[in-house]
């Protein structure tokens, strides 16, 4: 079925993401409360994404008369969608080094990157998350399951980037403002 030249099942692809977020979650978590912007954003992401692809893959098997069109070819898109999102989100994370935090924390001498992926966009990690999102529903190939599962992430990630950006604004004020004109949020040119 899936040979040594294509990915593995998205299901094994997924549960190894997962646990891979939720190491860095518990890992890179910043302790400071004093500097902590983050307004319950990191619990609410949490348990919206959760919620959204359980419901998602629930439906998905629940619905198939809601099957999209060619789910061979949706399956191997959003599978290689899926992989590049992830390692589009774990570049950026890895380019951040010390200043990521899965909380939104202005840590001691942070300093604002505008270098690497973030010279294009300024919210790279979630372009990669989302890519992977979007990348997991169209591999469900499910129209009930794009539906519970694109637009609560899509609103979720959405607010964490305006609490995001009004932290950053307050820590870095006019560079950040600027900084804001140059580049755009999520994909290059466009948002």
């Amino acid at each position: 079925m899936i040979d040594s030249m294509h990915l593995p099942p998205l299901s094994i692809l997924s549960a190894i993401w997962g646990v891979a977020e939720l190491c860095l979650a518990v890992k890179r978590h910043s302790k400071s409360k004093a500097n902590s912007r983050d307004r319950g954003s990191l619990p609410l992401i949490w348990i919206v994404c959760l919620a959204s692809v359980w419901l998602g893959i629930f439906l998905a098997g629940r619905l198939r008369s809601w099957e999209l069109p060619s789910p061979h070819t949706l399956y191997r898109i959003g599978s290689w969608l899926f992989v590049s999102g992830v390692i589009l989100r774990w570049y950026a994370i890895i380019y951040l080094g010390r200043f990521f935090t899965p909380n939104v924390v202005i840590l001691e001498q942070h300093r604002l990157i505008d270098s690497g992926p973030y010279r294009f966009i300024r919210h790279p990690t979630y372009t990669g998350a989302l890519a992977a999102a979007i990348g997991a529903i169209l591999a469900l190939g499910n129209l009930a399951s794009l539906l519970v599962m694109l637009v609560p992430i899509f609103a979720v990630v959405l607010w964490r980037i305006r609490i995001e950006e009004a932290a950053l604004v307050e820590a870095f004020g006019d560079q950040y403002r600027a900084y804001m004109k140059k580049t755009r949020r999520l994909i290059p040119l466009v948002y």
